[in-house]
């Protein structure tokens, strides 16, 4: 049974066969996004941080993420009425960014008095001092901005692949986002241009992270801070549109 027929009263979905999340995901992910650009802002400041409490908020969004990412990208296909592309597009990444956000809170609770600059790291070492902490944390994301440098590269391909075959336009059953059905380059051209911005920060990260120059850095945490702020409230208004379309296509 295909996923979506036409009837003569709309759009009918078959919700059974199309499981749909990506409301929790897009939250989770404009959070994590901010967050990140938070701490990076703490960090090269200097501060002294509460890495227990940075390790909570990144383990509870990475296991959102990686959950629902998992899922999805192991779903195949998401569904059988021409969405099969949402697996690559949205459960990819957002497996990818869960695991890393995961690693994150994992790193940041073992080593919390080192970040923190107290006493008592595990290897019995007197705390850090500010710049000290620093170049540690250079020298620890190193290795895994290699892989962000990737999913950079795969964001850019998802937003040319958005604009090239104007995907995620929203039906006219769905409230408020259907008003553009007729003009699907404007969701597809919103959606690719949030790609685009996460991409600019994950490509930008290794070599910011190395040389610590501010124009990458103001480049990199503005595209990630704008990307997280528009993932966060669209992920909010989609709390109300996709149960506004889940009502008009039952």
């Amino acid at each position: 049974m295909a996923t979506d027929t036409l009837a003569q009263d709309g759009l009918k979905i078959n919700w059974v066969e199309m499981p749909t999340y990506n409301t929790i995901m897009s939250l989770a992910a404009g959070v994590g996004l901010l967050l990140i650009v938070a701490l990076g802002r703490q960090v090269l400041q200097r501060q002294e941080i509460v890495a227990e409490g940075w390790a909570m908020a990144f383990v509870v969004l990475g296991a959102i993420l990686a959950a629902t990412g998992l899922h999805m990208t192991l779903t195949w296909p998401l569904a059988s009425g021409g969405f099969a592309f949402d697996n690559i597009i949205f459960g990819e990444p957002a497996l990818a960014f869960g695991v890393l956000l995961l690693a994150a809170g994992f790193v940041l609770w073992r080593r919390a008095p080192l970040f923190a600059g107290r006493a008592g790291d595990v290897e019995g070492r007197e705390p850090m001092a500010a710049d000290e902490r620093l170049r540690y944390t250079q020298r620890l994301l190193a290795p895994i901005s290699v892989f962000v440098f990737a999913l950079g590269l795969a964001c850019f391909a998802i937003a040319a692949a958005g604009w090239t075959y104007t995907l995620f336009a929203a039906p006219p059953e769905e409230p408020i986002s259907g008003e553009f059905a007729d003009y699907p380059l404007v969701e597809a051209t919103f959606i690719s241009g949030l790609y685009v911005l996460v991409g600019i920060g994950a490509v930008l990260f290794p070599f910011a992270l190395r040389r610590l120059r501010r124009p990458l850095l103001l480049i990199g945490g503005w595209a990630w801070g704008l990307a997280g702020l528009a993932f966060l409230l669209f992920g909010a208004l989609n709390y109300f549109t996709h149960i506004g379309l889940i009502v008009n296509t039952q």
